[in-house]
């Protein structure tokens, strides 16, 4: 990528810098000189002002000594943030942790739990090296939000005792049984420290006019604290308070003792809940990256190593007698937020703390032990999402959700999991037996429809439908599902074998009305309906495209038969919404400009139909800079067609692997003043792209993490950039930019492995595109966002427009 100005933050100095890719692939490399930002310095203040209650108070609540949150604070920021593959995840004592390291603690005590956790953070150390991180994520949304529902519940249950001025129990049944009688037995200047400190959380955020300046500068958990504090001392109120002992009697983890088993199944709880909350805390915090504003390059998380970072806090906390460690969404949106650019702001917060644990004691022992409950009982109210409700309820997975809460609260983490688990896995068995299939008759023509997946367990059903269609007649089965087993497939097989031979007419179609499986066709059904033109067998090269051989030519006869299949089976089906489009007129929503290349099928790969894409297509998708078209043009006036008359809402630039183009500018780049072809007066217009490459190395561009395969694949993305950088050079692009009217998107195919990517804000990632479920099936999600290019008005992608010509046709 070319180089670009660099921009001059002011709260910089003179010799500090952000750090660039080179400088820090994941971390800092052996032997460079460690640089600080002045962005990641203040954002490291701000991360500490949040870190410093909320440490005390998970240690409050955990029972475990106050001192032994800011050691996991500390442990955290330093060495998860030195090691680990997230580099601006913040990690620290966690509130999700609080009841698991509870109940530890009063199992087997202080010093085993530092125990339990060093033997954590080696086990996670073991999963990392497996290579497992990523199948991690693969845990059901609805039992993570469960269980981080059912640990916000439980923390907030236990710390209304303190709020009131008693002690909590060690149960959440208990505290719920005991809190009559607390209520009774009330202490008011407990509550009014607890008021107060729950009414600045919630009032400082939203101070307005110039009180919003201050409430950005300091945090608001910082500011409840100080003031609750601070009000308590001016009133003289006698509360329990925050009792730092001295360091020289700090507890530090000792030899495990207590039976095997249930070592074990501590040490799998920690590493459970420690690792799938820092894992999705780091692509949570890859999400928030991708949507700032700025261009500061961070490298996405590497989650194997993520994990290392974690296991190697975990072993260094316990060892020094401190909680548990994992990332931590709080701090980490605050670490984003401010500004920082790479791990040194984690670390940095680190530092901080060590400084206030060893210099702010005197200070640190005024704080009453009421405003730090109401504090970490305000956190868990907050785990209790009540979007994460409306998600779950969404995808009809509420009763995961309530198991794995219940369990959580009554049980446990590890058993609460446990049993979401297992509904996860009920719910999924359910939806896959949950198919319905009905018989009726319509002109003589008996249809037989599958609604969900056909699998072997619902063969018996399917063959009794099957059986209630006459001899000789004309039947159609409909599947409209996504999934058809081995079982099911043979049985639809063997009953239109039979049917039709026994003179009857059976056609098996799919939810458009296209067929689905055909014995008598001489070509897989997957290859329809392109076998009229290359006698396509899956998996077996064809005669005529074999190495060495040139393409047999494409007769007219192949052409006008497909043609006649369009009229057939087609024009049918999208007959009435074609009609519409002639009536009213096209007003398509997006420009795609790509190339010519006869393997990229714009509408197959979009999913669009008639009237949604206004296709440029050209050798090379370029687009030639104003004033240098030569003569041509077509491009320039299809941008101005698309933008000022069509009014389109975005332009996409669409590359392609193996690009011909593209390696005829390697091979041999067209030169000024020489003789050319009208092909490379053409390619002329790629030299740009191919400037641009040589610039950065080509280092710039990743594909899902990984570098281009080799130099024709850097080119390739590295001239979808360039082509977008030449729109935006266009009069009408850079008005309705400017409008904020328009957006630009730059896109990859890969041709051999059917799969698309979308580039990220940072013009240096190609982000993979994820399937999406189908619309209205049993399990449809939302689709994934996944980010634009970099403009600056730059928004979520395209609205998929895949289902309009599949609705006409039914």
């Amino acid at each position: 990528m070319a180089a670009s100005p660099a921009t001059i933050n002011p709260h910089d100095t003179a010799d500090l810098s952000p750090p660039s890719r080179e400088q820090e692939p994941h971390g800092p490399p052996g032997g460079a000189r460690f640089r600080v930002s002045g962005a990641d310095l203040s954002a490291s203040l701000a991360v500490f002002l949040i870190s410093l209650p909320l440490s005390l108070g998970i240690a409050l609540a955990t029972g475990a000594p106050l001192q032994a949150g800011l050691v996991a604070a500390a442990c955290g920021g330093l060495v998860a943030g030195r090691i680990g593959g997230s580099p601006l995840q913040v990690s620290g004592p966690a509130a999700g942790l609080t009841v698991v390291t509870a109940d530890l603690i009063v199992q087997y005590g202080w010093r085993t739990t530092c125990a339990i956790t060093v033997l954590a953070g080696f086990a996670q150390i073991g999963l990392a090296a497996l290579r497992v991180a990523r199948s991690a994520l693969a845990v059901s949304p609805a039992i993570v939000h469960g269980m981080l529902a059912g640990i916000g519940i439980t923390i907030a249950v236990a710390q209304a005792h303190i709020v009131l001025g008693g002690t909590p129990a060690s149960s959440v049944v208990d505290n719920l049984l005991a809190l009559p009688a607390q209520l009774a037995s009330v202490r008011p200047e407990a509550v009014l420290v607890s008021a107060l400190t729950l009414g600045l959380l919630l009032v400082w955020p939203r101070l307005p006019g110039r009180g919003a300046r201050l409430a950005g500068l300091l945090p608001a958990p910082l500011v409840a604290v100080a003031g609750a504090t601070a009000a308590a001392q001016l009133a003289g109120v006698r509360l329990p308070r925050v009792d730092l002992p001295s360091w020289s009697s700090h507890a530090l983890a000792g030899f495990p003792t207590g039976p095997v088993t249930g070592l074990v199944t501590a040490v799998v709880a920690v590493t459970l809940v420690t690792s799938v909350q820092s894992l999705l805390g780091a692509v949570a915090v890859d999400k928030l990256i991708s949507a700032r504003d700025d261009d500061t390059p961070v490298p996405r998380s590497d989650l194997d190593r993520e994990l290392v970072g974690q296991g190697t806090a975990n072993i260094v906390s316990g060892a020094l007698g401190g909680l548990p460690v994992s990332g931590v969404a709080v701090r980490s949106s605050a670490n984003v937020a401010a500004g920082a650019v790479s791990r040194a702001s984690t670390m940095l917060h680190g530092l901080w703390v060590i400084v206030a644990a060893l210099l702010l004691v005197p200070v640190l022992d005024l704080i009453p032990l009421a405003a730090l409950a109401s504090l970490v009982a305000a956190v868990g109210v907050r785990m209790v999402s009540l979007n994460h409700i409306r998600t779950v309820t969404r995808h009809r997975e509420t009763a995961v959700y309530l198991v794995t809460t219940l369990g959580v609260v009554l049980l446990g983490v590890l058993e609460g999991v446990a049993l979401g688990i297992a509904v996860a896995v009920a719910v999924a068995l359910h939806r896959l037996t949950r198919t319905r299939i009905t018989h009726r008759e319509a002109d003589g023509v008996h249809h037989v429809r599958v609604r969900g997946q056909l699998t072997f367990l619902a063969v018996p059903r399917l063959t009794r439908a099957l059986h209630q269609v006459p001899r000789g007649s004309r039947a159609v089965v409909e599947l409209d599902g996504s999934f058809l087993d081995h079982a099911a497939h043979e049985a639809l097989q063997d009953w239109q074998a039979t049917h039709t031979a026994r003179g009857g007419e059976a056609e098996v179609t799919g939810r458009a009305g296209t067929p689905v499986a055909a014995p008598a066709s001489p070509t897989h059904s997957c290859c329809r309906p392109w076998a009229p033109w290359r006698d396509h067998r899956c998996g077996e090269p064809a005669a005529s495209v074999l190495p060495g051989h040139r393409p047999e030519p494409v007769r007219v006869r192949e052409l006008a038969d497909g043609l006649g299949a369009f009229q057939r089976d087609t024009a049918p089906h999208v007959r009435e919404e074609l009609a519409r489009l002639a009536r009213e007129g096209q007003r398509p929503a997006h420009l795609f400009l790509t190339c010519s290349d006869s393997r990229l099928v714009t509408s197959m790969i979009t999913a669009s139909g008639p009237g949604d894409l206004f296709t440029v297509r050209n050798v090379g998708n370029l687009v030639p800079v104003p004033g240098t078209e030569a003569g041509d043009d077509s491009v320039a006036a299809a941008i101005e067609y698309a933008v000022d008359v069509l009014e389109v809402g975005s332009i996409t630039v669409c590359g392609h692997s193996g690009c011909g183009a593209m390696q005829a500018l390697l091979n041999a780049p067209p030169a000024e003043g020489e003789p050319v072809t009208p092909l490379g007066r053409w390619l002329r217009h790629g030299l740009p792209s191919l400037d641009r490459m040589a610039a950065e190395g080509g280092t710039w561009a990743m594909l899902e993490g990984r570098p281009p395969a080799d130099a024709a694949e850097r080119l390739c993305l590295a001239n979808v950039v360039q082509q977008l950088e030449h729109l935006r050079a266009h009069e009408a692009v850079a008005r309705r930019l400017a409008e904020g009217g328009l957006q630009l998107q730059g896109m990859y195919f890969h041709v051999g492995e059917a799969q698309a990517y979308l580039l990220s804000p940072s013009l240096d990632l190609f982000d993979r595109v994820v399937a999406s479920p189908a619309p209205g099936g049993p399990d449809a999600a939302p689709a994934v966002d996944v980010p634009l290019a970099g403009t600056s008005a730059a928004g979520a992608a395209p609205p998929d427009t895949s289902g309009r010509v599949a609705d006409a046709a039914r």
